[in-house]
């Protein structure tokens, strides 16, 4: 059992665990834990902190939800 875990379930978030902001190549963000290898598909984004800090973070940076490749073929349209 870990420290932040009880019997067989999942660990839960800890205060003081790290985690990254995590974007993929179509511009949607999520986190990683820091202590984990990235995902393949995703690369960091440069935030690092708390749970928190970094879905705050997300909160700021990712305004427009739509995939990059909808954005785009939308912005084509309008041309």
């Amino acid at each position: 059992m870990s420290a932040t875990g009880t019997g067989d379930g999942p660990a839960r978030p800890d205060a003081e665990d790290v985690y990254l902001v995590v974007r993929n190549d179509e511009e949607q963000y999520s986190i990683w834990r820091a202590d984990q290898e990235v995902p393949a598909g995703w690369h960091p984004e440069g935030c690092r902190g708390a749970r928190q800090e970094c879905l705050d973070h997300i909160g700021r940076v990712w305004t427009d939800m739509r995939p990059l490749s909808l954005r785009r073929r939308l912005a084509g349209a309008d041309a």
